[in-house]
């Protein structure tokens, strides 16, 4: 598969993960001044700067760091999200770059989410 090439989710779907999902790791790689205005429950914040260094972290470092378990290649349900998508295209394109074949991007961004999250 191209690296080009990446798996996109919507709110719907990533609402839905969020409600029965134990493994999802949703990654906001917004700016620490973005995450302190709002994120989404659950999501764990890794600047879009340092998404590769995290994924090469060993486990244990990367478990210490952000209190999670680093996801698996083949993990089913990485996913990562911005404000609005770009930063995070790119965070996934990186994770696919690094054998995380199944990583997605939430195209619709905090911004989707939190607009659609206040009705």
């Amino acid at each position: 598969m191209a690296s080009s090439v990446t798996k996109d989710i919507s709110f719907e779907d990533l609402k839905a993960l969020l409600g029965k999902s134990k493994n999802l790791l949703l990654v906001d790689v917004r700016t620490k001044e973005e995450v302190d205005k709002g994120h989404i429950q659950g999501s764990v914040h890794i600047p879009l700067d340092t998404v590769d260094a995290a994924l090469l972290m060993a486990p244990d470092q990367f478990k210490a760091k952000y209190g999670v378990s680093k996801p698996l290649f083949d993990a089913p349900e990485l996913v990562f999200h911005c404000m609005m998508g770009l930063r995070a295209r790119a965070a996934t394109t990186k994770a696919y770059e690094l054998g995380y074949v199944n990583a997605r991007n939430y195209t619709g961004g905090y911004k989707e989410w939190s607009e659609k999250e206040k009705q």
